[in-house]
């Protein structure tokens, strides 16, 4: 076999979708589709998935998952490249995936062009994702998070904060929040410990300096 070949294997449980993959990689010069299974099972238990450079691979499988299956190919087959291919766009899904070491995430609607280049993306060391899926991902690193763990404040005192920071009264804090005057009390002590402060002043400021207001 010509070693600048792109040997795949498939890992997904619909017929129909398993075949036309195939069938698209196969018409490409660079590529060799070695094998294609129903179930991560299946494909462990083959003697050739070492071969494989890159796997495309289902995450809602029979038995084993998708995400499992990552899993098991970073830990017995460390060169070999997962690309995950799913119809599943969400969050929980996604950094999962990616968590447990899949270098790509498509969603099967991708085109038969993205396809071959995301697979050949993988093989140069890039990470190929459909772009919302790319998006999601972006977002995430853009999310607000506190520096420390001493400032993960609860929902009540970040409430309770954003209401220090615009100049209120604890009692005008209480009636706005529907909470006793000893209740803001109490919330804005364990605010001050938290933050290591002993100041409205000083809280606030400290939540700006650290974006958790």
């Amino acid at each position: 076999m010509d070693s600048d070949l792109i040997r795949i294997s498939i890992v997904e449980d619909n017929e129909y979708m398993r075949e036309g993959w195939e069938a698209v990689l196969d018409t490409q010069e660079d590529f060799c589709v070695i094998d294609t299974y129903e179930s991560c099972e299946d494909a462990f238990a083959s003697e050739s998935i070492a071969r494989n450079d890159v796997i495309l691979m289902d995450i809602e499988l029979p038995g084993m998952t998708g995400i499992e299956g990552v899993k098991y190919v970073r830990k017995h087959h460390p060169d070999i490249h997962v690309i995950m291919a799913t119809i599943f766009d969400d969050d929980k899904h996604i950094f999962k995936a990616l968590k447990a070491g899949a270098i790509g995430y498509l969603l099967k609607k991708v085109s038969p062009d993205d396809l071959c280049r995301a697979i050949r993306d993988a093989c140069n060391g890039g990470s190929p994702m459909t772009p919302e899926i790319a998006r999601k991902v972006i977002q995430s690193l853009h999310i607000k998070k506190p520096k420390d763990k001493t400032l993960q404040l609860t929902d009540r005192e970040l409430q309770i904060l954003n209401e220090l920071a615009t100049g209120k009264s604890y009692m005008a804090i209480s009636k706005h929040i529907y909470l006793s005057e000893d209740g803001v009390r109490y919330h804005i002590r364990n605010i001050y410990r938290k933050l290591e402060v002993n100041s409205r002043t000083e809280a606030v400021a400290k939540g700006m300096k650290n974006r958790i207001i």
